[in-house]
């Protein structure tokens, strides 16, 4: 289908341009969508584009988990843009397959810092809540002033799911002062009085690495928020429940400790928090 390879093309650019994703993983991208447009059922009937991946799935059955898994994951983002570009889509078979997960890589405290040494304030204190909270960049773009109270930001991610995660005077200091050169509404991050959208907290986050030549995603960040508190000795069992993870399992793949640091050892687990208490 002509508008399934157009909107293929499209779909590269978006992720090389608001993503920051490197030619490799595009081109990866590129070769499992093109597999799909080759060997799935494909219709569009009555507006409705009708994808079957069980001939595909016939096709690559003789591929590691972990490559077929990458193959789904890059076909179901491709209808998740579709869908974003208002087109109705049924994906059928496309079920997970699981595969034993990797460690994220982390950014080094060193190239945070010289990262939020050259970059402008929204980036500042973007890069800064991400990397001193843990946030999803979802939950960073739906953050409200009125979220913040003293010692503590409450953050509401999946399935509305509220949590409270602790926020150093430092930081909250940070965030009055943003707003005192950009005063907002509701949100801590605006535009012309409405929410910054999630893509474009992702491009300025981006935007201000690549400019001391690192690439660096958002979700990064909240790799390496975890994994500063976990080498720090802060228990799996607490870091699970700051990233608002539904269940310990995922917050293993930071780790391969096996016990469980309260959470007021927050502030001894955090390179911020510990500047911050050597300060005064």
């Amino acid at each position: 289908m002509n508008s399934l390879h157009r909107a293929k093309e499209n779909f590269l650019k978006y992720l090389e341009a608001m993503r920051g994703y490197s030619r490799h993983t595009i081109q990866s991208y590129n070769d499992s969508i093109d597999a799909m447009l080759t060997y799935a059922e494909i219709s569009d009937e009555a507006g409705v584009i009708s994808i079957n991946l069980m001939p595909l799935r016939l096709k690559i059955a003789g591929l590691n988990a972990k490559s077929i898994a990458l193959r789904l994951s890059a076909i179901r983002s491709f209808v998740k843009y579709l869908r974003s570009e208002g087109k109705t889509v049924e994906l059928r078979n496309d079920e997970s397959v699981k595969v034993p997960k990797s460690l994220p890589k982390p950014i080094s405290h060193e190239h945070i810092l010289h990262t939020l040494h050259y970059a402008d304030p929204m980036a500042v204190l973007a890069i800064t809540l991400l990397y001193t909270l843990g946030l999803r960049i979802s939950e960073l773009s739906n953050l409200r002033m009125a979220d913040i109270s003293e010692g503590w930001c409450r953050v509401r991610g999946k399935g509305e799911k509220e949590r409270d995660i602790p926020m150093i005077g430092e930081i909250s200091a940070l965030v009055q002062t943003y707003q005192q050169t950009s005063p907002s509404k509701e949100y801590i991050f605006e535009a012309l009085g409405e929410k910054l959208s999630e893509n474009s907290l992702r491009y300025i986050i981006i935007k201000a690495f690549a400019k001391v030549g690192l690439k660096v995603t958002p979700h990064q960040l909240r790799h390496t928020y975890a994994t500063e508190l976990l080498n720090n000795g802060a228990r799996i069992a607490d870091v699970s429940e700051l990233l608002g993870h539904a269940s310990m399992a995922t917050t293993q793949i930071y780790t391969k400790l096996g016990n469980a640091l309260k959470m007021d050892h927050y502030r001894q687990s955090h390179p911020l928090c510990q500047a911050h208490e050597d300060s005064q």
